[in-house]
């Protein structure tokens, strides 16, 4: 029998979202936006490539402050912004 599995409920850039307890942001900008976590100084998207820390391209504001979206688990309440964060 499936048990159903509880859902974390969050705000991904002023837009409720909703993924599986568990997920990471950088899976969460994928299940339920575009995927885009920032944009470069050049103006081009820029999306989580290593999926481990290092690459640094899925930095997100989580509360308003910096994050990385691949490091960190979507949590019930947070406000997610994607973008250019400092």
């Amino acid at each position: 029998m499936n048990t159903p599995q509880a859902m974390v409920h969050f705000q991904l850039n002023g837009q409720a979202a909703q993924v599986p307890a568990g997920t990471s942001i950088a899976a969460a900008l994928y299940l339920c936006g575009d995927g885009i976590a920032r944009h470069s100084v050049s103006g081009r998207a820029r999306a989580p490539v290593c999926g481990m820390g290092v690459c640094q391209e899925c930095r997100v504001l989580v509360n308003g402050r910096g994050q990385l979206a691949c490091q960190t688990l979507c949590a019930a309440g947070m406000a997610v912004e994607t973008g250019d964060p400092s």
